[in-house]
């Protein structure tokens, strides 16, 4: 099984810039040795089961849960069964159909 979850999570009541609290999230995935891409926008993890992504989910929540009184977040999750490495081979799908690399 696949299970694909991509999400955004950070403080509303930190100001303007909250990258000193996104950059502890993605410290813990990348700790967690969990497949991932981080994008501008948010960040996509490549997990086995519905039940190890919504684990993320909750320490994502953790690291910022004690110096955040307001926490947002948008999660969109993709389960597929009998199917891994999804997160590299949807990108070199689409790669190999208009014969470029993407994301230079």
């Amino acid at each position: 099984m696949s299970v694909l979850l991509e999400f955004a999570m950070f403080p509303t009541d930190k100001g303007e810039s909250v990258s000193g609290y996104v950059s502890k999230i993605i410290n813990m995935i990348d700790e967690s040795r969990v497949s991932y891409s981080f994008t501008s926008m948010g960040t996509i993890i490549e997990v086995d089961s519905l039940e190890e992504a919504l684990k993320i989910i909750q320490k994502a929540y953790n690291q910022l849960e004690p110096d955040c009184n307001r926490v947002y977040s948008t999660i969109k999750i993709d389960i597929r069964k009998e199917k891994t490495g999804r997160l590299k081979q949807k990108i070199a799908s689409i790669e190999q159909k208009i014969g470029k690399k993407l994301n230079k």
